[in-house]
């Protein structure tokens, strides 16, 4: 069987770290900032490692 391709839009939205974790950027952060306080954008700067169960199924594909 061929090698699995990899999904090029998940291979851009996730890092897989040193220890073999995955990374993920935070959603809700592109538009209608206005009603968001400054404290919650700044909270969704912050990379975040994805839950088990998520990063089995990105870790296939990346």
């Amino acid at each position: 069987m061929p090698k699995m391709k990899t999904h090029r839009g998940a291979a851009k939205r996730f890092k897989r770290t040193g220890s073999g974790k995955i990374r993920r950027n935070s959603a809700f952060t592109s538009h209608i900032l206005t009603s968001k306080t400054t404290k919650r954008k700044r909270n969704l700067r912050k990379s975040s490692i994805m839950a088990p169960g998520d990063a089995k199924r990105i870790k296939a594909i990346i």
